[in-house]
């Protein structure tokens, strides 16, 4: 078996060969792991010197994991960042690829960061609202009708009794109760029916109290302790 050549060998040698960044994720933490004093992927961010991508496409010109379209992308989106953005103030020094600090960010820039950063800000937020919109729209609040309806079950008979005596459906109205709807009402004046005023409603076989509200003529709004309005004539109130 004829014997491997040299050169061959050393090109098929595992430690020779690179890993080459696929997004720009990858591209930025390759550049955090090789200049950490310059680029970062958490906390906050240092201000890049202007011209940093000519820096950089020295420095890694024998690299090949990244290409200089990659380092491009990657710049753009690094500095469009929030996180960059924020500390891009006034007063904070830019640093080059070995964090050696330089100029300082004036004015201008600074207000420039600001406004890029709103404008950012702002349409994340419009992308926010039309994909709540969007499922919204797929996914629409079911109506009251919409819901399944259930079978009503027959009513379970009457409990019996261990002595089989029938218990009484129906109870008992109370001893106090049927004296009070056995006393008379007394029809309510004018001088009882004002704003403000308590009077008796009588709805069905029960009275209730009500409050007056409003008094129009012979139309009279009140108020019942639920806090149901009902609009009624004044013939209909009594004495509270």
């Amino acid at each position: 078996m004829p014997q491997m050549k040299k050169s061959e060998a050393l090109m098929t040698t595992p430690t020779e060969q690179h890993v080459k960044a696929t997004s720009v994720k990858d591209v930025l933490a390759y550049l955090a792991s090789q200049f950490p004093a310059c680029f970062s992927l958490t906390g906050e961010a240092k201000p890049l010197k202007i011209g940093i991508f000519q820096d950089l496409a020295q420095r890694l010109h024998e690299d090949t994991t990244v290409s200089k379209t990659q380092l491009r992308q990657a710049l753009r989106v690094y500095t469009s960042s929030w996180r960059y953005l924020e500390a891009t103030k006034v007063g904070v020094a830019r640093v080059d690829l070995d964090g050696v600090t330089g100029v300082m960010i004036d004015e201008a820039q600074a207000e420039h960061a600001l406004k890029t950063l709103e404008e950012s800000k702002a349409k994340a937020a419009e992308k926010r609202k039309a994909k709540i919109a969007e499922a919204k729209a797929k996914n629409p609040p079911q109506n009251a009708t919409d819901k399944p309806g259930y079978k009503k079950t027959a009513n379970k008979k009457p409990a019996v009794s261990s002595k089989g005596t029938k218990v009484n459906q129906k109870p008992v109205k109370p001893e106090a109760e049927q004296a009070k709807a056995a006393v008379q009402l007394q029809p309510a004046g004018a001088a009882q029916v004002v704003v403000g005023g308590k009077v008796l409603l009588k709805l069905g076989q029960s009275p209730m109290l009500a409050t007056v509200l409003e008094v129009s003529k012979d139309d009279v709004t009140v108020q019942l302790g639920s806090g149901m309005v009902i609009k009624t004539r004044q013939d209909s109130l009594y004495l509270a």
